[in-house]
This record gives structure tokens, C-alpha cells and sequence, in this order.
């Protein structure tokens, strides 16, 4: 069975469900149902090469092998009273039970906040032998399958409505971790991490450098992200595994915002934070309390800005961040962070992406900000990225591609930004012009061709005026020819 195909098929089994309202919801359920198909298939895996030594943190009776594999196996009422009120409080508790292993508190924050939608048993078990069937993740060739599911189930996600806030265009978290090119032993962080996309990025990238069964221990350590929203994580969780990282527990169910500042210490500090915070929202009351007061404020991408420059390492960390232009020249809050940012920071490269990259989540136009803790900032090289040619913008059929990216990469001037030339795209600007106004960053392409669209009064004045010339022309037209015939006649 294709892909295409399997995916339609299931989710076809669940319309006819009474208790699945909606994609997101099919969407969830098919996700818990693959994450532990996929734990299953890695359970036995690890068995095989542990000599029988890894111990399952899940009774017997709750591994998939023993209550889903076999297709004739419960169905109906019995299945679904399995399900509520024997599965999923047994895997509920591994979350906070002590004792529990790594690999059993990975399945208990996929769980803590799962739900069983389904009410009829008997659809339940069809969609259980759909995913059984057709999948094995031991298998080379469906483990490359099961990439492709999970990039299927994105994109549907992404089509249910309100994914924008935890979804980047693989174009640029590509970009991203390329600029920041992250090494073997450096931590990584993506505070508001989503499905995983900029870590599951830095892990491909990190991937090329490993060379032992240490260095792959190593990447499993130094991968780190937090997302607060159910379906996200469980999603992050899943490719975390799909990607080799058999234990995630360093992506964390949590708000990375609830902690107050102050308590992160050094022991928090990373090498590199690659990340798209949530922007246009706005935090739950109290949460800003965790914050000094010149940052305080409950919008959501101001405060993980004001944790993003706390938390990265003195002198040596990095950071590539995703922010709309409202931060570029907002006051209050974001004038105080931004004062920070040139004086106790090196805001080397702003790269201002241009509309329709995140469409159709919004139409809002976006920049990549990167820096290094200490500074201060001499001088922000701009970067203006242009559509390719013969765009007005970009759309879901024609999306942002990564070979855009060879003119940022060409001009960039490698690790140390060497040799780095004002063209038609890029513009430099000193700290001190910035400064004098009021660290508004959102300065304008200074060799852009500006088109006077002028005043609308004086356009339609002149289109009047246009209208009247061509009607007096219509009119001298068709008297000449009325003589014309006259004369014929």
C-alpha cells in the first residue's frame, strides 16, 4: 500500500467514528497509536543488541506486541475499555512514577497529555491492523516510510488549521543550522521546539561528524528542546526516534517561559539556540513576573528573547532566531531588549525574509536574527532575501527553497564572515546610526529602487484627466469617419 494511501485509509476508518471531531483530532490519535508502534519495533531492537539485557519500563500487557499486533486479536467494547482505563492510565503514570527508566519516562510525556478519542472498538481495531500491516520501522525501507508518515502527518496538520505557531519552513531551519554550523559536543537548544524541525536539522547536520558509538552517545546529550502544546511534542518525541535519538528526554513537555529567570544558572547555559518562538501571542498573567522588570510584558516572542540572550553561554554562545518585524522597530519591552542586544551582544547579521514565506499561516514578514553573547555589536550587516524571479510570493505550491539560500551562503564570508561586500542585497549599518534611532532595526534596503506610488488624489485626478482626452479622441475619431461616409454617400 502507498503512503498516500495508507494515511487516507485510516483516517477514512476515523470519520466514521463518532468521537473524532476534526483533523487535528484524527491527527493526534493516529500519532499516539504510530508513537507506540514505533517504541514496539524499537523495544525489540534494543533487545537484539543489548543481549536481552534492556528490561521494558511497560507491563507486558501494554506493549503493543501483546494487545495490537495480532489482528484478530480484542476488538469492539472490550478494546476500547482496554484502552481507557487500563493503557492509558498505566502509561499516564510513568510520567511522574518513581523509579522509572528513561526510556519509560519518554513514553510517559508522550502520554501525560494524550487522549483516546475513538468511541467504537471495532473502528479502533481496524486502524490498529491498517498501521500493523502496512509498517514494520525494523525494516530499512519502512523505516524510511515511517519518515514519510510523519512528514504526511504534518502536513496535514499544517492544512487543520493553527499549525503556523510551531511549524518553519524546512528551507530555512535548514539555513539556519547551516550559518550556525553546530559541532560534536556543543549543547543545542530550540526553547519552543514544536514538532523538533530545527533539531531534527542540527541532528542530520551533527550526524555527518559522528564516527563511534560515543560520538553518537554524545549527539543524544547535547540535543535539547522544550514544547508546552500536546500534539506538538508527541510529534517532536516521535521524530526525535524516527532520527536516532532513542531517548529523548531532553525535549521536555513544559513552558520554557513558567521558570523564573533568575533561577536558570550557568548549569542551564548552551552553546547554540536555534529557534522560531511563538510571536503575536500573548502569555498567560503571571508569567511575566518571571521576568526583570524592564522586560516585562506578556507578549510571547519578547519574553523567549529576553531567555534566548539569558540563557546562551558568556563569550561563546550563538544564536540564529526567527522574529517578525514588529521587533525590529517596537518600543517599550522590545527597546530595552534590543539595547542589550547591540550593547552586551554581537548582532553581526539580520536577514530579512520577505512575505508569503510563512504562508498561508501569515502573510507577516519575518527576519533571521543571529548573534553571539559579547559585545558589543560594532556594526548588522542586513541581508534583504529577494523572490526568485518571476515571484510576486510564495504559496504552499511554491514554497521557499534551500537553493535560495546559495546567495546568503556565497556572500556570508565563512565562519569568520570574511570579506563580506555591499551588493543590491546587502547594506551594513553601524551601531552607533542605530543607537541615535532608538534602536529601531528595521532599516530599509538603502539600494532598493524606491517606486513613488504617490498621492491617491493626485492619481485619480490624472485618470480623469487620461479618461476625458481618450473620450475627446473617440469623439473626433468617429466624426471623421462620419464625414468620411458622408462624402462616399
Amino acid at each position: 500500500m502507498s503512503l498516500t494511501t495508507l494515511i487516507k485509509s485510516i483516517q477514512d476508518i476515523m470519520r466514521k467514528d463518532v468521537g473524532v471531531d476534526g483533523d487535528a483530532q484524527r491527527i493526534s490519535q493516529m500519532v499516539w497509536l504510530i508513537f507506540l508502534k514505533i517504541f514496539d519495533d524499537k523495544e525489540q531492537e534494543w533487545q537484539l543488541t543489548s543481549g536481552r539485557k534492556y528490561k521494558s519500563p511497560l507491563q507486558s500487557r501494554f506493549r503493543w506486541s501483546n494487545w495490537a499486533k495480532n489482528p484478530e486479536g480484542m476488538t469492539g467494547e472490550d478494546l476500547i475499555d482496554f484502552v481507557n482505563n487500563d493503557l492509558f492510565p498505566a502509561l499516564k503514570k510513568l510520567a511522574t512514577a518513581a523509579g522509572v527508566s528513561p526510556h519509560g519516562k519518554v513514553v510517559g510525556s508522550v502520554f501525560e497529555d494524550a487522549y483516546n478519542y475513538m468511541k467504537s472498538g471495532t473502528l479502533l481495531r481496524q486502524v490498529i491492523n491498517a498501521i500493523e500491516e502496512d509498517v514494520d520501522f525494523n525494516k530499512s525501507g519502512d523505516r524510511h516510510l515511517f519518515n514519510d508518515i510523519y512528514e504526511k502527518i504534518l502536513s496535514d496538520l499544517q492544512s487543520a488549521g493553527n499549525a503556523g505557531e510551531y511549524y518553519t519552513p524546512r528551507a530555512v531551519t535548514q539555513f539556519m543550522v547551516d550559518m550556525l554550523d553546530p559541532q560534536l559536543g556543543q549543547t543545542i537548544l530550540d526553547p519552543a521546539c514544536g514538532t523538533g524541525g530545527f533539531l531534527t536539522c542540527a541532528i542530520e547536520h551533527l550526524g555527518r561528524q559522528v564516527k563511534t558509538a560515543d560520538d553518537r552517545k554524545l549527539l543524544q546529550e547535547c540535543i535539547h528542546g522544550v514544547e508546552k502544546k500536546p500534539l506538538p511534542h508527541m510529534l517532536a518525541m516521535t521524530n526525535m526516534m524516527l532520527h536516532g535519538i532513542d531517548v529523548p528526554t531532553n525535549v521536555r513537555h513544559d513552558n520554557t517561559l513558567s521558570r523564573p529567570l533568575k533561577d536558570y544558572g550557568p548549569r542551564d547555559r548552551v552553546d547554540l539556540i536555534i529557534t522560531n518562538p511563538p510571536f503575536g501571542g500573548m502569555e498567560e498573567d503571571g508569567i511575566e513576573t518571571n521576568f526583570p522588570r524592564k522586560y516585562q510584558t506578556r507578549e510571547t516572542a519578547d519574553l523567549f528573547m529576553a531567555l534566548i540572550m539569558h540563557l546562551l553561554k558568556p563569550n561563546t554562545g550563538k544564536a540564529a532566531v526567527v522574529l517578525p518585524d514588529g521587533f525590529l522597530f517596537g518600543e517599550g519591552t522590545k527597546t530595552n531588549l534590543k539595547t542589550e542586544l547591540l550593547q552586551d551582544f554581537n548582532l553581526h547579521t539580520i536577514v530579512r525574509l520577505p512575505k508569503g514565506v510563512f504562508s498561508p499561516y501569515t502573510s507577516i514578514a519575518t527576519n533571521i536574527l543571529f548573534f553571539e553573547k559579547g559585545g558589543p555589536t560594532k556594526e548588522v550587516w542586513f541581508f534583504e532575501h529577494p523572490y526568485p524571479k518571476g515571484y510576486k510570493s510564495y504559496s504552499r505550491s511554491k514554497p521557499l527553497t534551500i537553493a535560495e539560500f546559495d546567495l546568503e551562503k556565497a556572500w556570508w564570508g565563512g565562519a569568520g564572515r570574511k570579506g563580506r561586500k555591499a551588493n543590491n542585497h546587502a547594506w551594513k549599518v553601524s551601531a552607533k546610526a542605530l543607537a541615535e534611532r532608538n534602536y529601531n532595526l528595521d532599516y530599509k534596503n538603502p539600494y532598493e529602487v524606491e517606486v513613488n506610488h504617490r498621492d491617491p488624489e493626485e492619481l485619480m485626478a490624472e485618470y480623469q484627466q487620461i479618461v476625458h482626452q481618450l473620450e475627446a479622441a473617440q469623439a473626433a475619431l468617429k466624426a471623421e469617419l462620419m464625414v468620411c461616409v458622408g462624402g462616399k454617400a
